[in-house]
């Protein structure tokens, strides 16, 4: 196959490459953005669980019956519908906020994202949200106590702490 099929939408059949990368200035702009925009779990647990004030607020942003059902210990509760009406009592603009919801097929924590952000805080989502803090192997507090599964092999490595990513 010739560079000219891999970069020519009509005669490419490699559906990957159908669509030809964005050239590396733009990749590089849009990359640090999504950083910008979101972290991960992994990391949102390490910051939590260093000796050192982490420098942000995590907010869990699903209703009651779901926090009860198990929540991230240190997370304040904020459902989003609540964010217009409790935001600036349980929030300081300064401090950074980072969302989170149930998990990657939700999108509860974007529309918390967006309405915090509409109202002038500094806001992350957290990628996975409790899914996979869960699945991560991180604890987490229910009605009956603290609570923690062993890690899910497909989304943390079972040796060690640390992904290496």
């Amino acid at each position: 196959m010739t560079t000219q099929q891999l970069t020519d939408p009509l005669t490419s059949t490699n559906a990957v490459l159908r669509v030809p990368p964005a050239a590396p200035e733009a990749a590089a702009a849009h990359f640090a953005a999504s950083l910008a925009f979101h972290t991960d779990v992994s990391d949102v647990a390490a910051a939590l669980g260093g000796a050192a004030d982490p420098g942000f607020l995590l907010v869990d942003t699903r209703s009651t019956e779901s926090w009860d059902q198990g929540h991230i210990p240190g997370a304040v509760h904020l459902p989003t519908a609540d964010i217009p009406r409790l935001a600036e009592v349980l929030l300081h603009r300064s401090v950074p906020v980072v969302v989170h919801c149930w998990g990657p097929g939700c999108n509860g924590a974007t529309r918390a994202a967006h309405a915090l952000a509409g109202l002038g805080y500094q806001v992350k989502e957290m990628l996975g949200g409790f899914e996979y803090w869960i699945r991560e192997g991180f604890g987490y507090e229910t009605a009956a106590g603290a609570a923690r599964r062993d890690p899910d092999a497909l989304t943390a490595p079972l040796s060690s702490g640390a992904c290496g990513c």
